[in-house]
């Protein structure tokens, strides 16, 4: 059993060598850096929890491919008991580490790009599927965390990628040899980049036939000559630069956005996985975006556990917690998470054995999931700030909290309950304003409007999938409108 602890993931990332770009400066110590640690934190917590045997039904699998014992984010699932169990490590995740983890796009682009190459290799006598799975040999046997990047920065979005005015706003490939392939363009919003060593590249929409160039799928380590990070900002990030532990809200994890640029950087063709199969660009998005809509029934799950948790020890701190209105909001709270944890399970335990072998969930369930994830959070999240009050966005500062002159003053008027003390106030209203509207919000929110596409893209896949005409059909029967041959004893 090859599996990685959380310290060995560390010490991983730690030797590698990469051109990243930070606030207008390269960062050459990243993984020590106060901006970037916590969602380094958040990452070794995948390989942490691993290793406990509390957790090892939901967080070990056996590989289809070499029989052994592996992390579940590097596993292909092998039942619908596979998929439904991935919910569940997800929702634990979500509830140790309060942001997101990072880790679940590579393992939905795993999936995807493992039934996919499958199916290209049955059409059109292509040899990408063994490819892929050597590739998943090595990420198995090394306990690899690898970020899946699919979204480019896709210039003017009227625009098909081969009308662009730029040609690089979609990663494509600009030379080929004996060797491989030369690749340019940017991947944007690269959730955990920094904090992989692998990267596993996806087209992002449906091509056509005069795109090929842009029909590219690869795996690539992330210090591959060429490649060039920025790291993305987050609301308050820069409170993980001050001295102190309260203001940050979370003390321990946190959540990273990259900007990746491929710079012309080489891909030699064992790496390659789609050169140019225009046609099967939808399946593999399609597949990708619903294993991923499906990990949102799970993460976002767990992080509104903990937001739940953070509004109740409030309604405790403040003596209002008795209070019908409060019981009901935090009811109502409950009520909204548990149906995102239901769809994710639904989907999961809808789902079916696909070609290659791999399960792939029930598309049209993990859509509807992924529907409500674009809604049910910001309610969660307007009801945790009503529960809380105002303070968690007018409190002062950690440091007047402890001023020599000022702060037994502030101390005091800030006394909620009296058998509750003043810091724990502070704690918890820092991390309703990190979960609501500061850096944690990105994964929470934005990132649950937008990831995996945004609510519109879900939007277009139900009214694709749900089959009107057979609800119309039943309600003709059940009418009178049409004969109901089911009453065959009449």
């Amino acid at each position: 059993m090859t599996l990685k602890t959380s310290q060995q993931y560390i010490n991983d990332i730690r030797k590698m060598k990469i051109d990243l770009y930070m606030f207008g400066e390269k960062v050459e110590n990243y993984v020590d850096h106060p901006m970037v640690r916590p969602s380094v934190n958040a990452m070794a917590m995948t390989y942490k929890m691993a290793m406990e045997a509390e957790y090892e039904d939901i967080m070990i699998a056996t590989s289809n491919l070499t029989g052994q014992k592996v992390n579940r984010f590097t596993h292909l699932h092998q039942s619908t008991e596979d998929l439904v169990k991935k919910v569940k490590m997800q929702r634990l995740l979500g509830q140790k580490t309060g942001c997101c983890f990072q880790r679940c796009v590579g393992m939905d682009a795993f999936n995807a790009v493992f039934n996919t190459t499958f199916e290209i290799d049955v059409k059109h006598g292509t040899h990408y599927h063994q490819r892929f799975i050597e590739f998943m040999k090595y990420v198995q046997d090394n306990d690899l965390a690898v970020d899946g990047c699919m979204t480019d920065s896709r210039g003017d979005r009227s625009k098909r990628p081969k009308e662009q005015t730029d040609p690089d706003a979609y990663v494509h490939i600009v030379d080929r040899s004996e060797a491989g392939i030369v690749v340019r363009g940017c991947k944007m919003h690269q959730t955990g980049m920094l904090n992989s060593h692998e990267i596993l590249v996806m087209p992002n929409n449906s091509l056509k036939e005069d795109e090929k160039e842009w029909a590219v799928s690869f795996a690539v380590a992330l210090e591959t000559p060429g490649i060039i990070f920025v790291y993305g900002r987050q609301s308050c990030d820069t409170r993980k630069m001050e001295s102190g532990s309260i203001d940050v809200g979370n003390q321990y994890f946190g959540g990273q956005e990259i900007m990746t640029i491929f710079n012309d950087v080489f891909v030699p063709w064992e790496r390659v996985f789609m050169d140019g199969e225009t046609d099967f660009t939808t399946m593999l998005v399609e597949r990708f975006a619903s294993y991923h809509r499906q990990s949102y029934g799970g993460c976002k799950v767990g992080v509104g556990d903990a937001l739940i948790g953070a509004t109740q020890a409030m309604a405790e701190y403040n003596g209002i917690s008795r209070a019908s209105h409060v019981k009901d909001k935090i009811v109502e709270m409950c009520h909204l998470n548990e149906t995102l944890y239901s769809c994710g399970i639904a989907c999961s335990a809808e789902g079916y054995k696909t070609a290659a072998g791999n399960y792939l969930v029930d598309i049209l369930l993990a859509n509807i999931c992924k529907q409500n994830v674009t809604r049910f959070p910001y309610e969660i999240a307007r009801l945790a700030q009503d529960v809380a009050g105002g303070a968690f966005v007018t409190m002062p500062s950690e440091k007047d909290f402890v001023h020599a002159d000022v702060g037994p003053i502030i101390r005091k008027y800030f006394v909620g309950k009296s058998d509750i003390p003043v810091e724990n106030r502070q704690r918890m209203l820092r991390l309703i304003e990190n979960l609501t509207m500061g850096t944690a919000a990105v994964g929470y929110l934005t990132e649950s409007m937008h990831g995996a596409g945004s609510p519109q893209a879900q939007r277009i896949m139900i009214s694709r999938l749900i089959n009107l005409e057979h609800r119309k059909n039943l309600a003709e029967k059940l009418s009178g409108v049409k004969e109901n041959k089911d009453l065959d004893w009449q």
